[in-house]
């Protein structure tokens, strides 16, 4: 996807990760005159191996400068904004991310945005895969990890999934979505929008410039959105499809108990059980579902497709993943389970389980979770939070302190395959990763082989 729109303007792009470095070279593709910088020197040294002009913009003259392409991860307001933000805003220069850049150069195709504090990954996913496994021409970018300057020219008949962080939102002014979904708001990145509102409010920007023949689809659960789904009805504006996991809805999609019901306009009351379907295990779950089902059904999916493509989700890595299913036990790899609040999904996901969990603990460790404590039939524990952990568990859930990953994963397994019921060895750590693997992903892939490696 080359960059015509900014032929011969001058364009600087400042943070050099995957997006900011993809950005840079499609703009020199289609002939702006781009120059680049990167606080970081690995950054400035992958720009240099492309080939591209590094200049330090702290020191640049920006007379000559149209646009600047910001990354997404440097502060744009708030706590204070980033020197070359300043220096922009000095030199009168517009300031968008990638995927304003996108948007400008994107020539066909419907739009779909996902946002929101949480599961916006999952569902961005489902929703992608439910439309390429019925043979529709899509394409899935963003946040998740494909930059949106990487993805191909779809035809009339494609749909691009975008999952937008509120860094993205907050620097594509011209965001306007066919279908736009928000899942949740909750008190995340403050720091960078300075309260709960300035954040409810770029979130909120999903939604702009939609008009009637927009979908708005929202999970009326979550207060803040309860509020959001309001406004839109108050203005007339987007097809409102609410979705929810507590109660039923008119002309809306909603999966209490885990059967999902949809009743839009062209769902007519069709149900679906996606209790047993392992890739979508829990109530956060079910309301991922239920987003992913109001989107494909507004793009025209029938129900035997919407059917077909959540049973064939297989997740995504690191997040409640399936990893092998062995007799009664099932392995499921919630590395990305990083902290308390987000183990508490898996633990509510399932009974019988032998509890992998420990590494560097978070501020509070597993006291939140003592509710969850009977669920589990032991806890394996590993890092360096394995003395705080077990001094939680003391008294409420037995226990062994196995510091390493290997010897949880073989005790774990043996444990559970001699339970004789169904059960689930569990890594849902609740703790960052740092002290024994380089990344959440790292120590995913380790319990992932270790799995893959048992009996052999």
């Amino acid at each position: 996807m080359k960059s015509h729109a900014y032929q011969n303007k001058g364009v600087a792009v400042f943070g050099l990760g995957k997006s900011g470095l993809s950005t840079a070279q499609r703009l020199h593709d289609g002939c702006a005159n781009v120059r680049v910088w990167d606080d970081r020197p690995a950054g400035r040294e992958a720009a240099e191996n492309a080939g591209l002009d590094v200049q330090n913009f702290q020191t640049a003259d920006f007379s000559n400068i149209d646009i600047l392409v910001l990354s997404p991860g440097v502060p744009l307001t708030h706590p204070a904004p980033h020197p070359v933000v300043e220096l922009a805003n000095r030199s009168n220069v517009d300031i968008v991310g990638d995927v304003e850049i996108f948007l400008n150069e994107k020539t066909a195709g419907k739009l779909v945005g996902i946002t929101g504090t949480n599961g916006k990954s999952t569902t961005s996913a489902l929703t992608h895969h439910m439309l390429a496994d019925a043979g529709r021409d899509t394409a899935l970018g963003g946040n998740i990890g494909t930059p949106v300057m990487d993805l191909p020219q779809l035809n009339a008949d494609g749909t691009y999934v975008l999952e937008l962080s509120s860094y993205q939102l907050d620097l594509t002014p011209s965001w306007k979505a066919d279908i736009a979904v928000i899942l949740n708001v909750t008190p995340d990145h403050l720091d960078r929008h300075g309260d709960m509102a300035g954040y409810t409010a770029v979130k909120e920007k999903i939604f702009q410039n939609q008009n009637k023949a927009d979908v708005a689809i929202i999970n009326i659960d979550d207060a803040i959105c309860k509020e959001i789904a309001s406004k839109i009805e108050a203005d007339n504006g987007a097809k409102l499809t609410p979705i929810s996991v507590e109660m039923e809805v008119e002309a809306g999609v909603t999966a209490v108990g885990g059967i999902l019901v949809d009743n839009t306009k062209l769902g007519a009351g069709w149900t679906f059980d996606i209790n047993r379907l392992d890739a979508l295990r829990g109530k956060h779950n079910w309301q991922n579902a239920c987003a992913a089902v109001a989107v494909t059904r507004a793009l025209g999916l029938s129900n035997a497709e919407i059917a077909k493509g959540l049973k064939t989700f297989g997740g995504l890595a690191h997040r409640m993943e399936l990893v092998a299913k062995r007799n009664n036990v099932r392995f499921i790899n919630d590395s990305k389970a990083t902290n308390a609040e987000a183990a508490e999904k898996s633990l509510a996901s399932f009974e019988n389980i032998f509890w992998i969990c420990g590494g560097v603990a978070k501020a509070g460790g597993i006291e939140s979770l003592t509710p969850l404590f009977s669920n589990i039939r032991h806890a394996y524990l590993i890092g360096t939070a394995s003395k705080e952990f077990a001094a939680t568990l003391d008294g409420q859930a037995s226990y062994t302190v196995c510091d390493a990953l290997e010897v949880a994963v073989l005790k774990a397994a043996e444990a559970a395959e001699l339970f004789g019921q169904e059960a689930t060895v569990l890594l849902a750590p609740a703790a960052a990763s740092f002290d024994q693997f380089k990344s959440f992903e790292s120590r995913g892939n380790v319990f992932r082989d270790l799995v893959e490696g048992l009996g052999k």
